[in-house]
């Protein structure tokens, strides 16, 4: 990773989906809340229904459920 997450940032997060396949996992837009390190972050990630926040987020160089990445 050779970009630095700091607060305020845009970062794509992978939405988990549903188990069952009805709704497959999909990259959201999220903005940085805070940063705990260069691979865990706070995420307020948008969703077109809504909002939410995770405290913390691991990175994955490839979109993974439940990480961020740029």
């Amino acid at each position: 990773m050779n970009q630095k997450p700091s607060v305020g940032r845009i970062v794509h997060y992978q939405a988990f989906g549903t188990p069952g396949g009805e709704y497959k996992s999909v990259p959201r837009a999220a903005v940085i809340t805070e940063v705990h390190s260069d691979e865990d972050i706070g995420l307020c990630i948008l969703n077109p229904t809504g909002q939410f926040f995770n405290q913390h987020v691991r990175y994955s160089e490839e979109p993974k459920p439940g990480c961020w990445n740029w």
